[in-house]
């Protein structure tokens, strides 16, 4: 499908499309699922900081002096419980310093309305990058509510970052946080009447889980 959103960038490199192709599929068990899913998170991230700002350090090398340059501003990572949690490690494995909020919410299978069960941030949120993660945007109900939670703590430089992603969720992110620019590893074809992506990748928290 082609990208018709501005917010929506779609990060297809060759390599993401082929850890894709077996997150999706239905026999890859638990181990190798999770495995995969921060290897993608990982690769996602390196390209939704390409941008972020630096300032320049005196740094002392083992010869002289020199300029460096470090972030200007911290990281924090905003998993949606409980699947965001399975794109967490991959991301801290690229930048160790990240801090690490959390906002626990599912989904009512009758209204299909995010329900808040917990929140956690860490205390200076409004003056970091931010980078809510989870792996499935489908509706957009929970990715809304989780921006809005953000934003209500003083989050401003936020972005979303998703493994699949619907378009009838895009177009709920574009009307209410169309500033948030949302990062995704393939633009799906449409929901179900429950509200699953297809083709999409089934249940991710218990797949990552092993729950059902």
């Amino acid at each position: 499908m082609n990208n018709k959103f501005s917010n929506l960038q779609i990060l297809d490199h060759p390599l993401i499309r082929q850890k894709l192709y077996f997150l999706r599929a239905k026999d890859t068990d638990s181990l190798y699922f999770r495995t995969l899913l921060n290897e993608v998170a990982a690769m996602m991230v390196y390209e939704v900081t390409r941008n972020l700002p630096v300032e320049e350090r005196e740094v002392e090398t083992p010869l002289e002096s020199t300029t460096g340059y470090i972030l200007s501003r911290p990281i924090t990572l905003v998993p949606i419980l409980r699947a965001g949690l399975g794109m967490c490690d991959g991301i801290l494995n690229l930048i160790p310093s990240a801090r690490v909020g959390h906002i626990g919410l599912y989904r009512d299978h009758d209204t299909l309305k995010p329900v808040q069960y917990y929140l956690k941030f860490p205390a200076d949120i409004a003056d970091s990058e931010i980078i809510v993660i989870d792996p499935m945007l489908a509706t957009g109900g929970s990715a809304v509510a989780a921006i809005d939670l953000v934003k209500e703590h003083g989050g401003e430089s936020i972005s979303f970052v998703c493994l699949v992603a619907a378009p009838e969720g895009v177009r709920v992110m574009e009307k209410h946080h169309p500033e948030v620019p949302i990062y995704t590893a393939a633009l799906d074809r449409q929901l179900n009447d429950l509200a699953y992506i297809l083709p999409g990748l089934g249940d991710a928290g218990d797949r990552i889980y092993g729950t059902i």
